[in-house]
C-alpha cells in the first residue's frame, strides 16, 4: 500500500511569520502547513520511486489543470535529473487534463474534464500528477476515461491526500503528504483561483473563505 509522509491530526504547522509570505496574502492565512522546501524534498524522493518502478518504458506525463502545475514541473524537473545522471534514461513526454470539482470549498456536483487528445495514450505507459485527493471522485472520473482509451499502464502520484470520511478509500499509487481534513492552499492549490502564487502550502483563515468566495 502506497504511504506518503504522515502529518498528524493535531499537527498545526508553522508560524508564518517564520516565513516569506506575498503581502497581499499575509491577513488570509492562519498558518504554514508545509514549507516549500520540505514540498521539494519530498518529491525528489518521489521522482526517484517512480523511475524505479516504471523507469523502462517511455512514459507518458499526464498533468491534471491547474492545480497540478506545480507539482508536476517541479517532479519532471527531478525526473529529468534522473535521466541525465543515471546510469539509465528514458524519454518522457507530457500532456494535460483540465478538471473543475470545487466551487468555493465545497466539491461541486458535476466534475468537468477537459482534455481532447486523451486519445494519444491508447498503448501508453501514463503517469497522472494530481495536487490533491479527497473524496477521490475526480480521479475515478479520470480513471474510467483514461480506461476507454486503453493506455498499456496507468499510476497515480498525488502530492497531498486528505484524511477524510468522504473518501470511500482511494489511494494513489505514489502519495507526497498525508494531511488532516483542512482546507489548505499554496503551491498551486487554490482557493477559487487565488493562492496559487504562493510557495508554501498553508491553512487559509475562515474570514478569506467569505473575502474571497464567489
Amino acid at each position: 500500500m502506497a504511504r506518503g509522509l504522515q502529518i498528524k491530526d493535531e499537527e498545526s504547522g508553522y508560524n508564518k511569520n517564520l516565513f516569506c509570505i506575498p503581502k497581499h496574502y499575509e491577513e488570509d492565512l492562519e498558518r504554514v502547513f508545509i514549507p516549500h522546501g520540505l514540498i521539494l524534498d519530498r518529491t525528489e524522493r518521489l521522482a526517484r520511486d517512480i523511475m524505479q518502478d516504471m523507469g523502462s518504458h517511455h512514459i507518458v506525463a499526464l498533468c491534471v489543470l491547474k492545480g497540478g502545475y506545480k507539482f508536476f514541473a517541479d517532479l519532471l524537473d527531478h525526473i529529468k535529473a534522473l535521466n541525465q545522471n543515471g546510469d539509465k534514461s528514458v524519454p518522457i513526454t507530457v500532456d494535460f487534463v483540465r478538471i473543475k470539482s470545487y466551487c468555493n470549498d465545497s466539491p461541486a456536483e458535476k466534475i468537468s474534464i477537459v482534455g481532447e487528445e486523451l486519445c494519444t495514450l491508447n498503448g501508453k505507459n501514463v503517469l497522472v500528477v494530481e495536487d490533491i485527493i479527497e473524496t477521490g471522485r475526480t480521479m475515478k472520473a479520470l480513471l474510467s476515461k483514461l480506461k476507454d482509451n486503453e493506455p498499456k499502464t496507468v499510476k497515480v502520484v498525488s502530492l497531498l491526500v486528505k484524511r477524510t470520511h468522504r473518501n470511500p478509500g482511494y489511494r494513489p499509487d505514489y502519495i507526497g503528504f498525508e494531511i488532516p481534513d483542512k482546507f489548505v492552499v499554496g503551491y498551486a492549490l487554490d482557493y477559487n483561483e487565488y493562492f496559487r502564487d504562493l510557495n508554501h502550502i498553508c491553512i487559509l483563515k475562515e474570514k478569506a473563505k467569505e473575502k474571497y468566495r464567489i
